[in-house]
């Protein structure tokens, strides 16, 4: 029971020390309704209807492109081009330099069990040298 009392009066007194502290006044919401703010905010948003009415209109799409489109798109199609041309470069070396080094490993295992083999087999009626020239 005693742990209830403590509790709900904690509570309590958070309560009064939050409504009457001046950080809750400074942080609540002010209520600014002037029409003066929102219309000077709203020209650097949106554009007039007639500019939005006529942004999709200028170029149909049926008509030429403009020279300066075309030649944007062809910068970016170039930079797409070179940027996939460098990426399949790096992976053609690193599966290049891959390969290489597995056939080296390969290599070298063959010729160590290869000497291991003629080393196990060797009779001696022929010259050993005649493996490892």
């Amino acid at each position: 029971m005693s742990w209830t009392r403590v509790l709900v009066l904690s509570l309590i007194s958070i309560l009064l020390i939050l409504t009457f502290s001046s950080v809750v006044e400074n942080a609540a919401v002010r209520d600014d309704s002037k029409a003066d703010n929102q219309k000077g905010a709203a020209p650097q948003l949106f554009m007039p209807e007639s500019e939005a009415s006529n942004f999709f209109k200028r170029r149909s799409r049926r008509s030429p492109q403009y020279y300066a489109e075309y030649q944007a798109e062809q910068r970016v199609r170039l930079t797409k081009d070179e940027q996939r041309r460098e990426y399949n470069e790096e992976q053609r070396d690193e599966f290049e330099n891959y390969v290489e080094e597995e056939r080296d490993e390969q290599n070298e295992r063959t010729s160590e069990k290869n000497e291991q083999y003629r080393e196990y087999h060797y009779d001696g009626l022929y010259p050993r040298y005649y493996w490892f020239h």
